[in-house]
Formats: C-alpha cells, structure tokens, sequence
C-alpha cells in the first residue's frame, strides 16, 4: 500500500461519512487544499463554510453549529487552531461543544514551511481542557477510523494529522478502539511508544533492535487522552530496560508526558527516556529534520541502544 499523509486519509474520510451522516459540517479557515476539507466542500458544498483568516471566529461559529446538533469539523494547521486556545477553552470545552477539532501540519514533519507554522505544542494545550478528546493516528487505515469514531463521539475532540506521507503500519483487519493503546511488536527488553508521524520509525527500529538481539515492545499511542495508563504501567513492569517515548511535539506536556504521570500515578519506577523537541523547530526537508531530532528509525534505534547501554 503506497504511503499517505493522514491529512490527506482525514479528507477522504470525512467527504465519504458526509454521504451518511447529513449532520456533518466543515469549516476551513482558508486552508482548505492543505487541510484537505476541501474534498468535502466540492462533495458538499452547502454544508461547506470557507471562514477566512479567522480562526477564533470560527470556533465559535463551530461552538453554535454543534449546540444546534449539528457535528462540525473544524479545520486548520495545528500551530493556528490550536493558539486560539482561550476562546477553544470557553466556548469549545467549557460549553462541552460537540465539536472536532482538526490540526493538520503538525510537528517538524510539515518541513521546510519551519518553526512558525509547525504545530509543537498542541497536544500539550488541547491534553490541558478536562474534556478535550485527542488523537493522533499513525496511518491512513487507522485515521479513516478515527474519523468515522469521531463522527459518533460524544464531546469536544482534537485529531492531529500529518503533512508527510506514512507507511501502513496495520494490516486490513485492524480495528481502531478508543482509549486503548494498540501494540504492535511484542517485547521485554525495552518498550517504545510512539504516536502519529513518529510510529512507522519505532515499527522499523524494533525490527533493526531485533535482529541485534534486543526484543523490543512497539505500542502506539493513537489516543493521548484519555490516556491508557494501563499499557504504560504494564510495559514499565514488563519491559525490564524501560520505556522509550517518540513524539513529534515538544517533550513536555506531550506523549513522554503521559508516560510519566502513568507511572507516577501507579507508582512505578521504571527507567522512563523522551524524545522529542526541547525547543523551537526550523526549516529542512521532513526527512533531515526526523533524522535531526532522532525521529526517523536510525535516531529511534540510536537512542534505545543508548538508553539500554547496548
């Protein structure tokens, strides 16, 4: 299966569901081609609104829609959407708004567009509102899923989505299952956690520690919130090295983060390391940049060996 962005796997998803749930409704805020709610708006073009430049305007406009029992995505790059957090907090999850919020462009994978316009901080925000849903899938198969699942879900939700093009790491009969970590590779040595752009880098990292000896567990991560801290604190027991974290997103607040309140909450002192950003991104080409910030399956594989001494 030829590789897709899940930007891409998000719009072709939700112009399918809008054939059989009319309650759908997308509003873009004049990024439609890169977002990719656009497939939706040429299938649907009355349930359709192009907002412009004006994010906050859109929230709340999404806010009214979902309070009118309609089910709205709502759709920008993740940096944008997501630093309208004050009016998201108000009139999003205060009001517990049925609303989904789509944050494409995430992380240091969108590339040479550089620091201003990657979204490293938007877990870290949308995990902070009590009833925020958020996900990140790590392929198309498992974000057409989550789009469907997302389309049923009852309160405020954020779906994080890429710009750069992932390999399939499912097979044709996985099955998405809200707030339950999916493990991919089993092992005991060490566990990697992985979640959306960063997963198919822990997938070929594992089978290169392998074939060197080391067994090691890959578990992805698509639901940060609500987070399974059960899969953490099994893999901390379990895994006898430790548990290595992979984001796209800055180390604080985001995945290495769930990992530590898990374990911390359970009171569990396996060794934890997170890579990540631990600062601004810059411009390059995704590949260069996942190979700068150890993200690619070469960095991810360097980093476990060095954790594990080995």
């Amino acid at each position: 299966m030829p590789a897709k962005a899940t930007r891409e796997a998000f719009g072709e998803a939700l112009a399918a569901l809008g054939e059989r749930y009319p309650e759908i409704v997308a509003l873009d805020a004049d990024l439609s081609k890169s977002t990719k709610s656009d497939l939706f708006a040429k299938k649907f073009p009355d349930r359709f609104f192009e907002m412009g430049i004006q994010e906050a305007n859109m929230v709340g406009t999404a806010a009214g829609l979902a309070l009118c029992g309609k089910v709205p995505f709502i759709c920008s790059f993740a940096c944008f959407i997501t630093g309208r957090y004050d009016i998201i907090r108000i009139s999003i999850a205060y009001s517990d708004a049925n609303v989904r919020i789509v944050g494409s462009h995430s992380g240091v994978g969108i590339g040479e567009d550089g620091l201003s316009q990657q979204g490293l901080e938007d877990v870290a925000l949308m995990r902070a509102l009590p009833n925020m849903a958020v996900l990140q899938p790590g392929d198309d198969l498992e974000c057409a899923q989550v789009v469907e699942f997302l389309v049923r879900h009852k309160g405020p939700a954020f779906l994080r989505t890429t710009r750069q093009k992932l390999e399939r790491v499912h097979g044709d009969g996985y099955r998405f299952d809200f707030g339950k970590a999916d493990t991919l590779r089993e092992g005991k040595d060490v566990a990697i956690f992985a979640s959306g752009g960063t997963l198919q880098g822990a997938v070929r990292a594992s089978d290169a520690l392998k074939a060197a000896g080391i067994s090691a567990r890959v578990v992805n991560i698509h639901t940060l919130k609500p987070f399974d801290a059960l899969a953490a604190v099994r893999a901390g027991r379990e895994c006898g090295g430790g548990i290595v974290t992979v984001e796209d997103h800055q180390i604080i607040g985001g995945l290495g983060s769930c990992v530590a309140e898990a374990l911390a909450d359970a009171g569990v002192g396996a060794r934890l390391h997170r890579v990540g950003l631990d600062g601004f991104g810059e411009s390059g080409t995704p590949e260069a940049l996942y190979q700068k910030y150890d993200l690619d399956a070469a960095g991810i594989e360097r980093r476990v060996r060095r954790f594990l001494g080995r």
